[in-house]
């Protein structure tokens, strides 16, 4: 295995430099990410079929991690029911530790190999359901563990790491390995690294919502009209979808809760 997140940083003295040459070392190296995720997009088309596949039939996305991989599986799973409509129990981000973890580190929880499969356990996890394991260093036992178990009860297991050839690849059975090598701060894994998380998340689970058909067009006709702005954005879809005066989109609406079922019932357009 080589652990290139955890190689020395391309910048010496980094305590030495003025505020300007900082951001801009930090900049240099965030603008490799793209490149390295761009490298990999064969591999997570091949995740986001099996989990297109798996969802459509009543399966879920379980994402397991932990410190800043945990947190960013969590963002990614939290964000979908309001995007998407989607049930709240149809992506689950589960972070070693509890939820408590998710603002404060929980000591030696990532150590555990037998714990994410107890977490698991609780959501009556199935091989209905896809499992993807997220650890920058790829050799978290947290994360192990999990997909091990996982493999052992017949689910699809994927996850996503930025060294090569690490323990957590082998144990999954659609790895995505994106490797970004050395952080700005040596072995700092939430910088570079868990920006390739972030930008793997959002291609996994846009274009699998994408393909559920939880988008028309490029619009969010599913989203949970949540607050003022997202009301806003909803009326304005409808006028669009309809030649309805703002009025009219408003009333269907608060009618029918959503863009795709306002639109679906709209009259016909003049």
């Amino acid at each position: 295995m080589n652990r290139t997140t955890e190689q020395d940083s391309n910048y010496t003295d980094l305590d030495k430099m003025s505020t300007a040459e900082l951001l801009h070392g930090i900049n240099t190296e965030d603008i490799t990410v793209p490149l390295a995720v761009e490298k990999v997009i064969p591999e997570i088309e091949k995740l986001v079929n099996v989990i297109v596949e798996k969802v459509s039939k009543g399966g879920r996305l379980f994402y397991i991690g932990a410190g800043t991989s945990g947190r960013l599986g969590i963002l990614d799973a939290s964000e979908c029911p309001p995007t998407y409509g989607v049930p709240f129990d149809m992506v689950v981000g589960i972070i070693a530790g509890g939820d408590k973890a998710i603002r404060r580190a929980v000591e030696n929880a990532e150590d555990n190999s037998e714990q994410a499969w107890k977490d698991l356990l609780e959501f009556n996890i199935s091989d209905k359901d896809v499992l993807i394991g997220i650890a920058a260093s790829g050799t978290t036992p947290y994360v192990i563990g999990g997909l091990k178990k996982a493999n052992e009860y017949g689910l699809e297991t994927g996850c996503i790491v930025c060294n090569a050839g690490s323990p957590v690849a082998d144990a999954a059975k659609y790895p995505i390995e994106v490797v970004v090598g050395p952080e700005f701060v040596t072995g700092s894994t939430r910088m570079k690294s868990g920006t390739a998380q972030k930008l793997v998340l959002n291609m996994i689970s846009t274009t699998s919502m994408i393909k559920l058909g939880r988008v028309k067009g490029n619009k969010m006709v599913d989203m949970q009209l949540t607050n003022v702005k997202l009301v806003g954005r909803a009326v304005n879809m409808v006028m669009q979808e309809t030649n309805l005066d703002e009025k009219t989109a408003q009333t269907l609406l608060d009618t029918y809760g959503s863009v795709r079922k306002a639109v679906e019932n709209a009259p016909a357009k003049s």
